[in-house]
């Protein structure tokens, strides 16, 4: 146990298997191998949906404990070291990468340096500053990339929305300094938060800082409420902007999708609408994260609509295989939620399990995948 950091911090053993996207709805049209080293956040978004999840993000909702996978890089290179595909690595969906307990770890920076060490493509996600060390062993991955969340251009607001986090001026270095090492970058708007940050002059603003900085593609969203969580996001609210925001925001939140509230449809379309317009006007591509909407009895995904690029986050990254324990690109899209002839010899991946039934890849299918095409190498010498 260390307590050098603003949280408590609590060392644990994982034995958790590699997977992909979580069971429910899918809009993410490229596999990626999830990774969270770290449970718990110290930039502390109050409106994180990860707040509404079991297990140890209760703790750390509560307490403010994060949980820290001490043997983390350890077990994920064990379970690749048996595989014979691979996909993206995405460090770390849940949990800022590079909050102040990686200096004390360097969990992301060590999963980091596994993945470029067997030529695996990695990606981050970010809201705070990224390592110059990071940019050092990404740059000369072709598929690896970074996104930078920035929610606002007005440093005010950003610091009422979060604990930490670096400040704006320094997020938009985040996309310089990547742009000048020839890695992908993309700008996350995500999410819009209504009455709040969604200010056309600012959203203007804050796309063309990041077109100017060398941004290669935009992914939004608009704040989505989970149910367990709703009435501590509304008390937030309503003690940081005021009563009035907070019911402007009650109101607007009238779509139930499942255990989520949503922002009413018109809404998000006309501001989805207005971002895809000024993505066009700058030539940059544009795409959403998670946005739905019930149509005729059935839960749709808003990406057909809006997204103009082939993959969701701006970038075509392949299926990577094994050949002579490293891992080199398939030639193919890596859009296997839309791919149809699943010119890689894995049917499974090219089905586009878009129903709510679907229950996420697992490490036993990778297992599986591998040995399949451990017999079929004729597909990808």
């Amino acid at each position: 146990m260390k307590n050098s950091c603003r949280s408590l911090c609590i060392e644990v053993v994982s034995n958790k298997k590699i997977h992909n996207w979580y069971k429910g709805k899918r809009e993410c049209t490229s596999e990626r191998i999830l990774l969270n080293p770290y449970i718990g956040c110290e930039v502390g978004c109050f409106f994180c949906y990860a707040l509404s999840y079991p297990g140890k993000f209760q703790k750390f909702r509560k307490e403010k404990t994060i949980f820290v996978y001490k043997n983390f890089v350890e077990n994920v290179r064990n379970q690749i070291e048996k595989l014979n595909i691979t996909f993206c690595g995405y460090i770390s969906p849940v949990t800022e990468p590079f909050q102040s307990i990686e200096k004390i770890y360097h969990l992301s920076k060590k999963t980091i340096e596994l993945f470029i060490e067997k030529n695996i493509p990695i990606e981050f996600i970010t809201k705070e500053i990224i390592p110059d060390e990071i940019i050092e062993f990404m740059k000369n991955q072709k598929h690896s990339f970074g996104q930078v969340t920035i929610l606002t251009p007005n440093e005010e607001i950003r610091r009422k929305l979060m604990i930490k986090g670096a400040e704006t001026e320094k997020l938009f270095k985040n996309i310089e300094k990547m742009a000048k090492n020839d890695i992908f970058c993309v700008c996350r708007i995500d999410p819009i938060i209504p009455f709040i940050t969604d200010n056309k002059k600012d959203l203007s603003l804050l796309i063309k800082k990041a077109v100017d900085h060398g941004v290669n593609h935009i992914v939004t969203s608009v704040m989505d409420i989970p149910g367990a969580i709703k009435k501590d996001i509304l008390k937030n609210i309503k003690k940081i902007f005021g009563e009035k925001t907070m019911k402007n925001i009650e109101a607007i939140y009238n779509e139930k999708i499942g255990m989520w509230f949503h922002a009413d449809i018109n809404y998000r379309r006309k501001i989805f609408t207005f971002i895809k317009e000024l993505c066009d006007k700058n030539r940059i591509t544009f795409a959403l994260c998670m946005e739905y909407e019930i149509k005729n009895g059935k839960i749709l995904g808003l990406n057909k609509e809006f997204m103009t690029s082939e993959n969701c986050e701006g970038i075509n990254i392949p299926i990577y295989f094994k050949k002579n324990n490293k891992f080199y690109p398939f030639t193919c899209l890596g859009n296997c939620l839309n791919c149809k002839n699943a010119k890689c010899g894995i049917k499974e991946l090219a089905q586009g399990k878009k129903d709510t039934d679907f229950d996420g890849w697992k490490y036993s299918d990778y297992l599986k995948w591998s040995k399949f095409l451990d017999m079929e190498k004729s597909l990808w010498k």
